[in-house]
């Protein structure tokens, strides 16, 4: 079955995401699609985002069981699935998928596109494939940066009566980091709409 699939890729710094509509139909027939096979891990620069932008989300993750909570960075680990083999993510939904708007999801869930997409593969799309690749290492070099900084101050999401502490001294260190973005984020196109035709198989034949 062949079906045209519409991306939208959305350049907003280090909150860039990537739409999909299929999603919605997911070729998986699981009912959860990658969410099974994936646990979240939010770093310095989503924690920031989110007590800048939605607050009351932090202490609904602190708040979730099975997490595992290293200094600067906190896993919302999958529950094992008893309807089904694998996992399932806490923020899952069996009615409406992720419960999170795409821009305060953590970079693998806001980036990830599944194989049978493949649109990295795409001449046309070069330019969004190193657009990702060096934001995935600008992201990462960007959350050490700031972790480093955390620690240095004695701070750490470990002890829990520190944490108001680390997210008042996170914040401003995560606005004064992005107020000077790199010009591969601040000279690349804001959004592009692509559709792409792709063969569809289903159930654990589309890859994830």
């Amino acid at each position: 079955m062949d079906r045209d699939i519409t991306l939208i890729f959305h350049n907003q710094g280090l909150r860039s995401f990537i739409e999909v509509d299929l999603c919605p139909e997911c070729p998986r027939e699981d009912d959860k699609g990658c969410c099974g096979y994936y646990s979240p891990v939010f770093y310095p620069t989503d924690l920031a985002y989110i007590m800048l932008t939605k607050p009351g989300l932090i202490d609904d993750i602190f708040r979730r069981p099975h997490l595992t909570i290293l200094d600067a960075s906190v896993t919302v680990n999958s529950f094992i699935d008893v309807d089904d083999d694998g996992y399932r993510c806490q923020f899952h939904s069996r009615q409406g998928g992720c419960q999170l708007p795409l821009k305060l999801r953590e970079s693998v869930c806001r980036h990830f596109v599944c194989p049978g997409i493949a649109w990295w593969e795409e001449v046309s799309l070069q330019s969004w494939k190193e657009f990702f690749d060096r934001l995935t290492d600008y992201e990462i070099a960007t959350n050490n940066e700031l972790a480093g900084t955390l620690k240095e101050r004695g701070l750490t999401l470990r002890e829990p009566g520190l944490r108001p502490l680390f997210f008042e001294t996170l914040v401003p260190l995560y606005l004064d980091r992005i107020r000077n973005l790199p010009e591969f984020i601040t000279r690349h196109p804001a959004q592009e709409k692509v559709v792409l035709r792709r063969r569809l198989v289903f159930g654990k034949d589309w890859r994830l």
